[in-house]
Order: structure tokens, then C-alpha cells, then sequence
């Protein structure tokens, strides 16, 4: 363990050093708020090496691990004769054959000052599923950026992936300064960079660390090296960040059923999770989709019956009246339900090897519900270089875009950026039973200002045929507008060509006015029958003529 002895005596990056098992790690009285946060990136731009060395740095590998690490170091590594903590977190064979993350890596490990749950996720584009499996649940990113590449594509990517599903606080450590020289010049352009290509992901906050994760320079203490860098090291950083609570108090709660408990004659409860809100013995609540309303009777937590519950905290609810409950239904309170839709609008982050085309039909898997889903429209796909909504038919492997759900049942359903758990979906393929791509609903509120509503109650219909008809032509210089007035003058353009033609030909005015107008109206019926007849039959796609 020579290797590892001399970086136990480096001054700068280690400090002093001990394994996990040694006496004085395990403090108590601590502060210990948890943080739960992912390194994502493009290939090899460092994530595994960072998370290795903070790892040992904060004293969380034990004794066999630090033996393991120095042998597997002579057969695996990349760093010569140094130890390569990437070998720490890449625990598969492929993995440290190839020298790349291919599954997510969870490692658990805590300082005096917090606790800590890390996911190690890998950068090459074909495990972007993978990626986006360990952002889903964390509350900080730290995105790596090569300081001799700059931003790449996955760098793009993976910064929107963080974006949509809700992470808001981003740390870009600036990896592998030491061979730029650590350079002010080269930090200062790569921060300009990022900053301009996330100006409109909604990040609440972004800071930038320069490190070198092989060296240990500026990972758990500030580095003689970068005297120009006046922040702190990016440990002590991510021990002092306060992140918003996700469970933060919301009017109104839902809890999704998963599972009825009834173990005898006397006894119904619906166990499941607290979505969001807080929930208390006596509240009115509403069972959805159906809309029956009863009130709580009980609230049975795991320490035994309380009087509340808030969101995150797992518990068994009854009701006052024997109402239909089961699985996958949603327990909300009457003033603040979500809605229960049976077609939303969603971003999809499509994960399936075959590309995704409109017709397509898949399992869909919400909170603690499943439905059959299918693919009525794609808007637009998303340009990963410029952010830009581009028209598409199709989503590759990998690519974002929206599209428009229909259900074959009615769902409990609310915007994502209102709560993740009721917003949050995945797609399922029926035969291989894949999960083919991760959904973010928009928009899954009512426009017509019934929302907040009790199911039953009355509202002002006008604004939600508005929000039907955006639904249908799209918003105002969206790409899905552009696309209705492309096909809407193509077809007044073929009309007024047939009424000219009937006129040419001695028609009368009349009929060549009824014929076109019939033809603009009743084209696209024909075309929508056309197509899914061919689609039921199992036909290819029609190349010739199939916009028309």
C-alpha cells in the first residue's frame, strides 16, 4: 500500500487520512442533514476518479477496500503506479475492462457535517437511461466538464436531463486542470460557455469549482494551485449548500394508493406514500379518479396511529364510509385534487433502441398506477446543440421530445413541476416489458380554471376550449403551429386547385364552391381513417403522398 501511504502524507489534497473502521469517524449529535447528489458528464471527463477520491478523502473506505483498490489499481488501472479510485465505484468487469460507467453506482458515506448518498451515473450516450434513473431521485448535480474539451454533447444533454426532472441546483466542477496548467483563462471561458447554454433550464443556482480528481486539488481542501479560485473546495461545498426542501408544505395532499390492507373482516386501510401536502384525522377527502368523497378516519404510521402525516412519510389511511378503493387510485384532499385526465402532453425521454412513432401503444406507469397508453401526436424534438424545437415524426434513441397521450382510463394526474411523484411516469413496451422511456407531464392541470376544484364542481368551461384548441394548433411561434398553418394552406391551396379545375372544365360555381369545400374538410378524416387502417393491418409507414 505504498501508493496510497504517500498520498496519505500529501499535505495539500489529503490532510489526515483514515480508513472507514477507524475510531473517531462515527460522531455523534451531528448534524447530519442527507444529501442526496449525482456526478453526470460526458465520457471520461472524471466523474468515477472524483467520487473515488472523496470517497477517500472523507475516510469512507475501509481497510480490505483500500488493499482491494491498490491490487486492482495494478491490473485495472489508468494512472500508473498510482492508486485509480475510479476502481472504488466501478465495481462491474465490463466496466473496469473498458475504463467507462455502464450501471449506477449508489455509494453512502457521511463527514461530521452531513450525510450523503451518491450516484455515480455514466456519460456515454448509449446508458442515458441510466442517467436519468439516478437524477430522478437526486437533489444536487455536479456536472464534470474536461478542462481541454470544454462542453460537449452529453454535457448538453445530461444538463437538460437534470432540468427536467427537477434539480435545480447544479455544481460544474471544471475536471482536470491540472493539464491545463490550472489556468484562470481556461475556468473563466468554460464558465461563460455554461452559463450561456443554461441561461433557460431554470437552474436555481450554478457555482463552479476548478479540480483535478486524480490529485486531490480542491476535492476536500483549497488548493495551493488555483490561488485565483477564492471559493471553497467542492467537499466543504457540499457540506455547507442548502437545497430546498422537494416535501415542502403544500395546500392540499394526495396519497396514491399501493396496496389495500385488509387483514381481517374488521379492518380496510389503504396503505401508500404522502405524495404531497399534509394529511390529518377529519379532513374531507376525495378518491380519484372515480370522485367519491368520504373523510379519514385513521392515520396508522409505522410507530403506531398519529394524527398527520406529511409528504414523504409512508402510512395506512381509513375512511369514514365504505367507499370502492384499490390500487393505483389517489387519495385527495377535496379542495385541492389533482385532475384525473385520460390524454396529457408530456416530455419524453425515449430510452428504447427502436425509434418511437406516433400509433405507437405502450404500458403506462404513473405513481402507483398503470394504464394502456398510445402516442396520438409527436410535437417536436429537442435540438440537444441549441436547446431548439425541431419537427419530428419520429424520436430516436436518446432524444427528447413532446407528445400527446392518450389513456385508456381517466388518471389522477398533476403538472411535474408540481409534484414529481403524481407528474412522473415511465413507458413500458408490452412484449420485452422494457421500460422505453421516462415522461414529464406539462400542462396536466386544467386551463379552465377549475383547478383547486373538487370533482363535481361547476366551472367556466370557455377557457378549457381554448386550452383544447392550443392542444390541437399549438402555441403562438411553437413548431407545432407552424405545422397546422403548413398543412391548413396546403389544403386550402389543393381545394381552391380542384374548384379551379371543376371551372375549367364548365362546372358550375356552386359546385365547384360545395366540392372544394367538402375536399378541405373531409380530406384529413379520410387521410386519419387511411392511416390507421394501414397501421392495424402492421404496414409500413406510407413514404408517397402521406401528408397530404
Amino acid at each position: 500500500m505504498a501508493a496510497l501511504a504517500e498520498l496519505k502524507g500529501a499535505p495539500a489534497p489529503a490532510g489526515a487520512l483514515r480508513p472507514a473502521n477507524d475510531e473517531g469517524q462515527n460522531i455523534e449529535g451531528s448534524d447530519r442533514a442527507l444529501l442526496r447528489f449525482i456526478t453526470c458528464g460526458s465520457v471520461d471527463d472524471g466523474k468515477s476518479t472524483l467520487i473515488g477520491r472523496i470517497l477517500y478523502e472523507a475516510g469512507a473506505v475501509f481497510d480490505d477496500q483500500l488493499g482491494a483498490l491498490e491490487a486492482d489499481s495494478r491490473k485495472f488501472g489508468t494512472q500508473g503506479a498510482a492508486p485509480d479510485f475510479a476502481l472504488l465505484v466501478d465495481g462491474l468487469v465490463a466496466e473496469r475492462e473498458q475504463g467507462i460507467t455502464i450501471d449506477v453506482a449508489y455509494r453512502y458515506f457521511s463527514t461530521p457535517k452531513r450525510s450523503f448518498i451518491v450516484a455515480d451515473t455514466p456519460g456515454h450516450e448509449q446508458y442515458t437511461r441510466n442517467m436519468a434513473t439516478g437524477a430522478s431521485t437526486a437533489d444536487l448535480a455536479i456536472i464534470l466538464v474536461d478542462a481541454r474539451k470544454g462542453l460537449l454533447p452529453q454535457t448538453r444533454r445530461h444538463s437538460f436531463i437534470v432540468s427536467l426532472v427537477g434539480v435545480r441546483q447544479i455544481v460544474v466542477a471544471v475536471n482536470k486542470m491540472d493539464l491545463v496548467g490550472y489556468d484562470e483563462s481556461v475556468f473563466r471561458q468554460i464558465e461563460a460557455d455554461y452559463r450561456a447554454m443554461a441561461a433557460g433550464l431554470g437552474f436555481s443556482a450554478i457555482d463552479f469549482i476548478p479540480v483535478s480528481a486524480r490529485d486531490g486539488e480542491n476535492v476536500t481542501q483549497a488548493s495551493r494551485l488555483t490561488p485565483w479560485y477564492r471559493g471553497p473546495a467542492l467537499l466543504p461545498f457540499l457540506e455547507a449548500v442548502t437545497v430546498a426542501a422537494e416535501a415542502r408544505e403544500e395546500a392540499g395532499f394526495a396519497l396514491p394508493v399501493q396496496w389495500v390492507n385488509r387483514p381481517d373482516l374488521d379492518f380496510r386501510g389503504y396503505a401508500g406514500m404522502v405524495a404531497r401536502g399534509r394529511l390529518r384525522v377529519g379532513d374531507g377527502v376525495a378518491v380519484l379518479p372515480s370522485g367519491r368523497r368520504s373523510s379519514i378516519a385513521r392515520i396508522l404510521a409505522p410507530s403506531g396511529e398519529v394524527s398527520q402525516a406529511g409528504a414523504g412519510q409512508s402510512v395506512t389511511v381509513t375512511l369514514t364510509e365504505e367507499v370502492d378503493v384499490s390500487r393505483g387510485d389517489v387519495i385527495a384532499s377535496l379542495a385541492y385534487a389533482p385532475s384525473a385526465r385520460q390524454e396529457l402532453r408530456a416530455r419524453l425521454l425515449w430510452t428504447g433502441e427502436a425509434a418511437l412513432r406516433e400509433g405507437a401503444e405502450f404500458i403506462l406507469k404513473l405513481a402507483t398506477a398503470t394504464a394502456n397508453a398510445g402516442v396520438t401526436q409527436l410535437q417536436h424534438r429537442l435540438d440537444v446543440e441549441s436547446f431548439a424545437e425541431v419537427p419530428a415524426d419520429s424520436l430516436p434513441m436518446n432524444a427528447i421530445g413532446l407528445a400527446t397521450l392518450r389513456l385508456d382510463r381517466p388518471l389522477a394526474i398533476l403538472d411535474y413541476a408540481q409534484n414529481r411523484e403524481l407528474g412522473g411516469f415511465i413507458l413500458i413496451e408490452r412484449l420485452s416489458n422494457q421500460t422505453v422511456a421516462f415522461g414529464f407531464v406539462e400542462e396536466a392541470e386544467p386551463a379552465d380554471g377549475n383547478a383547486g376544484r373538487a370533482p363535481g364542481q361547476g366551472g367556466d368551461h370557455r377557457p378549457g376550449l381554448r386550452a383544447a384548441l392550443l392542444r390541437r394548433v399549438g402555441r403562438s411561434g411553437s413548431s407545432q403551429r407552424h405545422a397546422f398553418i403548413s398543412g391548413l394552406s396546403w389544403r386550402a391551396g389543393s381545394s381552391l386547385a380542384l374548384a379551379g379545375a371543376v371551372l375549367a372544365l364548365g362546372g358550375t360555381g356552386s359546385f365547384a364552391a360545395v366540392l372544394a369545400a367538402g375536399d378541405f374538410l373531409l380530406r384529413p378524416l379520410a387521410h386519419r381513417a387511411h392511416k390507421r387502417l394501414w397501421r392495424r393491418e402492421g404496414a409500413g409507414e406510407l413514404q408517397d403522398g402521406a401528408g397530404i
